[in-house]
Parts: structure tokens; C-alpha cells; sequence
């Protein structure tokens, strides 16, 4: 497991432009207050300067339904500056094309900005200033690489790697239990400089990217942020959409009742998750194809032998397509205890019930059923347990 370097990914709600985005922040750019605009009507100051200009406007275009789509135009003044109003009904995403060459995505909201680029070639030199929405996320992205390059990360993922080559299963899962509180104390971070611009678009894209924050320690931060966008932006279709989000998100939030599932068993008998009500329940999506699954059976194993005659069950959703795959690794791993499958892959009326998207996916549950935990692995599936248990 590789703890460190992780890619830094920020995925704008229902676009298609994250590299030219993530390309225009990876820049160094100083913090400069915008100017507000007055008198003007809505909208804002567009400036800056392009070091190689090419034969042609710049091209303002607005980013709708995944298309870039020619908005207003630009005129490059002699000295290889310009400044244009552009207007706007309400915040949103818009890129500048300069000359088809390089293409650069902001956040227009209340304040002028400059964006100064080389003009040239695509990856060439950009600098943004003046955005508060790109400030937030520069921030955010400077916390997260300082955290990743910090000279304690670099010994936690060393260790790790010494403890997998000496086969230490135990000093492996000791390193990943002491990661798991370090990313902690830095996501809490991440969630405080969030906190302090709570009303911009870049609030919800940083939010919208569990690369960033796992959503599911801060809720409370994605409801606060979903209350004060919907006040400074009403009507805005990047709010709505947050909005709706956050709405079906809640339904798997700690402290929810986790919706049932109605699936065969290996017999062809439907079993209902609700069935196992009385019981501290894991409801475990995995498949015989998926190896990060295949590796964390062992421990599930060990916590259903250990637990079992206490009031712990297992749920078993496997995303296989073939039954005889699954059976096999029903055996293969000792899997005895309540499994599921329609058989059906990523198209598994659970999966999508559930919005899983990746495997191994786990949810803890009560016995009345509420999400008491979610993905709890290795040693935090122990300590939960543990925990219940009075171990």
C-alpha cells in the first residue's frame, strides 16, 4: 500500500475539464484580492497578458453541459495585454481559449481577475490572481501536498514497505492504524480552511472530490456549505446539483438506517439484509476478481469466527458475473456466512442502490440497523469490534 503521492484530483461537477483545471492550479500564483465591479451590471474584469499571442481573439467560452461553448471574445491590445468585462447571470465555470493553443478553466464569481499565460502551447505558463476560488483551492492543494511530501509521511510509507518485505501482517496493519489517525488530523485541516469561504463553487468542487475529504467524517461541513451556497447562489445548477448530492449521500450517512437489500443466496433463495436485524452486521461488497477483496477476506474471516457467537453477521454482496467464480471463492476463502449476487457486475441492483463504485465497500450497521461504520478494514474493523465487544 502506498500512502503517500497521492494525485491530487479535483473533479468539477459535470465537466470534462479536470487536467486544464488541475494544470492552472498546480501554478504558483500570489493571493490578490479582486475588485468588486460596480455599476457595470453583472459580471466581472477579465485581465492580464499573453507572452506568445497567435493571430486571433481569445475566445471566452462558457462550460455547459460538458461543452465549451463560445461565449464573448477578447481583444489582445498592441502591448500583448488585455482587460474585458465579461457579464454573467450568477457564478460559474467558463474557460479562455487562447488561439486553440491553451485553454485555461476559472471560476467567475464577484471578483476581477488576471490571468497572464504564455498563449503558446498548452502546457505553458499560466498565472491566476484575484480569484478567492482559486485561492481556496491553492490552499487546499498546498495543505494536501505539504502532508503528502512531509518528511512523517515518507517514514510511514518506508516502514510499510520494510514490514511487507519482512512479511510483518501485524506491523503492517500497526502502520496503517497509526496512518489512518495522521490523515485524520490532516483532513480536519483540509475541512477548516474549507470552512473559512463556505459560500463559492470551489467550496462544492473541493467537496464534491472524496480525493480530498472523506465526506462521510463531514457531513455537517457538506450540509453547512449546501445552507450558505444556497444563499449567496440561488438557483445556481452547480448548487442544486451539490444539493442533491449531499441529499443522497445523507441516506448512507452515520446514524442512517441502511435501505435494504432483496438478493439470492447461492440456493437461488432471495435473502433480505433486514433479515439479520438483531445483529452487528457488516454488509461486504467484494467478487472473486477483486484482489484488494480477496486480501481483506482473511480478516473478515478472523472477526466472523471470533465474533460470531456474539451477535456479529456478515452480508456478503458479490459483484461477480459468473456463479461459478463466485462459489469457488466462497471456498477458496471460507466465506461461511450469508452471501448474496444477482450476478450482474457493476449493474448489481445493490451496487446501485448502495452507489458503489468501487470494491471492497463496507458498511458496519447496528442492530436496528443503523451505519455505524463505513469501510472498516484490518486493524479498524478490529478496534470496531473490539470496541462492541467489550474486548
Amino acid at each position: 500500500m502506498k500512502f503517500a503521492n497521492r494525485l491530487i484530483k479535483f473533479n468539477y461537477i459535470g465537466m470534462i475539464y479536470l487536467i486544464t483545471l488541475l494544470s492552472i492550479f498546480s501554478c504558483n500564483s500570489s493571493a490578490n484580492p479582486g475588485n468588486s465591479v460596480e455599476n457595470e451590471g453583472q459580471g466581472v474584469y477579465i485581465s492580464g497578458t499573453v507572452g506568445y499571442p497567435q493571430s486571433g481573439n481569445i475566445i471566452v467560452e462558457a462550460i455547459e453541459n460538458n461543452q465549451a461553448v463560445p461565449y464573448d471574445t477578447i481583444t489582445l491590445n498592441e502591448d500583448y495585454t488585455y482587460k474585458h468585462f465579461v457579464k454573467f447571470d450568477q457564478p460559474s465555470y467558463f474557460r479562455l481559449n487562447f488561439y486553440g493553443k491553451q485553454f485555461v478553466v476559472v471560476i467567475l464569481n464577484k471578483e476581477d481577475i488576471t490571468v497572464n499565460v504564455d498563449g503558446n502551447k498548452r502546457d505553458g505558463f499560466v498565472e491566476v490572481t484575484g480569484s478567492s476560488d482559486h485561492n481556496l483551492i491553492i490552499e487546499v492543494q498546498q495543505a494536501m501536498m505539504e502532508f503528502n511530501n512531509s518528511p512523517e509521511m515518507m517514514n510511514v510509507n518506508q516502514n510499510f514497505n520494510d514490514a511487507r518485505n519482512r512479511g510483518d501482517n501485524e506491523g503492517m496493519a500497526k502502520i496503517q492504524s497509526d496512518f489512518m489517525q495522521m490523515r485524520k488530523a490532516h483532513q480536519d485541516e483540509l475541512a477548516a480552511i474549507i470552512r473559512k469561504n463556505p459560500t463559492s463553487l470551489a467550496a462544492i468542487e473541493l467537496l464534491s472530490n472524496n480525493n480530498v475529504i472523506e465526506t462521510d467524517n463531514y457531513f455537517d461541513l457538506l450540509e453547512y456549505v449546501v445552507d450558505e451556497t444556497s444563499k449567496a447562489m440561488p438557483g445556481s445548477p452547480y448548487v442544486m446539483a451539490f444539493a442533491d448530492k449531499v441529499k443522497s449521500l445523507k441516506v448512507f450517512a452515520i446514524g442512517q438506517v441502511a435501505p435494504d437489500i432483496e438478493l439470492p443466496n447461492p440456493d437461488g433463495d432471495i435473502v433480505k439484509l433486514s433479515s439479520l436485524r438483531g445483529n452487528y452486521v457488516l454488509v461486504d461488497f467484494w467478487a472473486k476478481w477483486c484482489k484488494p477483496c480477496r486480501m481483506e477476506n482473511p480478516n473478515v474471516v478472523k472477526m466472523y469466527k471470533k465474533y460470531n457467537d456474539k451477535g456479529f453477521e456478515v452480508y456478503g454482496v458479490s459483484l461477480d458475473r459468473n456463479k461459478a467464480d463466485w462459489l469457488q471463492a466462497i471456498n477458496e476463502d471460507g466465506l461461511h456466512w450469508t452471501q448474496v449476487s444477482d450476478l450482474k457486475y457493476w449493474n448489481s441492483a445493490a451496487a446501485k442502490l448502495y452507489n458503489v463504485t468501487s470494491i471492497p465497500f463496507a458498511l458496519l450497521l447496528d442492530p436496528e440497523g443503523r451505519i455505524i461504520g463505513k469501510n472498516l478494514r484490518g486493524v479498524a474493523l478490529e478496534e470496531k469490534l473490539a470496541s462492541i465487544f467489550g474486548e
